[in-house]
């Protein structure tokens, strides 16, 4: 692997590096962590890289690392950058035929990203998305519950995403990842929306497998003097009659990072919060709720999840590994791309058609919220 961004100050960079060197399936071999070549240099002494192999640019890297023998050149490339730095590496890697792996939301506006999804389609690259709360085991078990028809057909979905890091105004500090997150020159035309916004979309759409077609949303920027929105509350209307709310804010105070989603079908409902990741609730009607929780060792559950789960139960597992999931399983795209082997669905991961439809519900929130009618996806 070959990563662009990611150095110093970086808040995602080791998240990333962590995630991808966890199973042994990637090694990372060289990078361009920073626009600051010294930040670059520094970052990748520190990662033991051979020092001709940490490069000035990330043009630099592509070019060089293109030109090497099969065997000894990068294989993919990993993107953490801000937002308006995605689009142009990824079609340089693309373009010189390096599968890519990068952090969301997918492009600075949804015409880089239809552009990204038509190169993916010319190149037939595996390309993934890190949407990263779709690789823990218990949301693969939701998703393969709801996927079977244990609570019935879908009514009602419910997903809220409350932080509150950004309660003040910490972009008017020396605070890089607020800083970079509250510029619209950076960061696209919406604050929390396009930062945790695309997360909850996204899982909407992961567990019930059907699309949002409409939304009607209104987003506030509380924190004064903030360019970007930080809060904001959404109707969305999906596939088959299905109706939701959506709720984001980063201005929630003494909220951490609590993602949490419900849905609820003719037969029964289901429930799945990041600060309990290992539990899922499956509330059928009639019966006693059930506390489903991961492990290995837990035979009722899917092999769906059994094949993302990596602990006994009891043992916790977090963010590093459903992050670690999608590398893992990206790799094993990659590897049976280069021998002409069919993908496995079980191994499953977020594509560039899920990062373009997260594109496209940013536009859509954010039309939604300016001119107060519902908006098509």
């Amino acid at each position: 692997m070959g990563m662009i961004g990611g150095g110093g100050g970086s808040f995602i960079g080791a998240i990333h590096r962590n995630a991808a060197l966890l199973d042994n399936c990637i090694e990372l071999v060289c990078g361009s962590f920073s626009s600051d070549y010294q930040n670059s240099l520094d970052t990748g002494k520190k990662l033991f890289l051979d020092e001709n192999r940490i490069y000035e640019t990330y043009d630099e890297m592509i070019s060089i690392e293109s030109q090497k023998k099969e065997n000894e050149k990068m294989d993919i490339v990993s993107i953490v950058t801000p937002n308006h730095l995605h689009f142009d590496p990824a079609m340089k890697a693309l373009d010189n035929g390096f599968p890519v792996i990068i952090d969301k939301p997918l492009t600075f506006n949804s015409d880089q990203a239809k552009k990204l999804v038509e190169k993916v389609n010319e190149t037939n690259l595996p390309f993934a998305v890190t949407h990263t709360y779709t690789g823990y085991p218990m949301v693969k078990e939701a998703k393969y519950l709801i996927k079977s028809g244990k609570i019935g057909n879908i009514r009602k979905v419910a997903v809220e995403y409350p932080q509150g890091w950004l309660t003040s105004n910490l972009e008017n500090t020396d605070n890089k990842q607020a800083s970079w997150r509250t510029d619209p020159k950076k960061s696209g035309k919406a604050g929390s929306m396009g930062d945790i916004g695309t997360h909850a979309a996204n899982m909407v759409e992961y567990l019930t497998g059907k699309k949002i077609l409409k939304l009607f949303s209104k987003v506030n920027t509380f924190v004064k003097g903030r360019l970007l929105e930080d809060d904001g509350n959404v109707l969305i209307s999906l596939e088959d009659g299905i109706e939701g709310n959506l709720m984001t804010s980063q201005i929630a105070t003494g909220e951490e990072n609590d993602l949490k989603i419900r849905v609820w079908g003719e037969l029964g409902g289901i429930e799945w919060k990041h600060s309990m990741p290992n539990t899922l609730l499956l509330k059928l009607n009639g019966n006693p709720n059930q506390i489903l929780r991961a492990g290995v060792d837990n035979s009722y559950l899917s092999d769906f999840a059994l094949l993302h789960c990596r602990t006994p139960s009891g043992h916790p597992e977090g963010f590093i590994e459903a992050f670690a999931n999608i590398y893992r399983n990206f790799s094993y795209a990659v590897n049976n791309h280069i021998n002409s082997i069919n993908i496995d669905p079980m191994y499953d991961f977020p594509t560039v058609d899920e990062g373009y439809r997260g594109m496209k519900f940013i536009d859509a929130v954010i039309e939604s919220s300016k001119y107060s009618k519902w908006i098509n996806i």
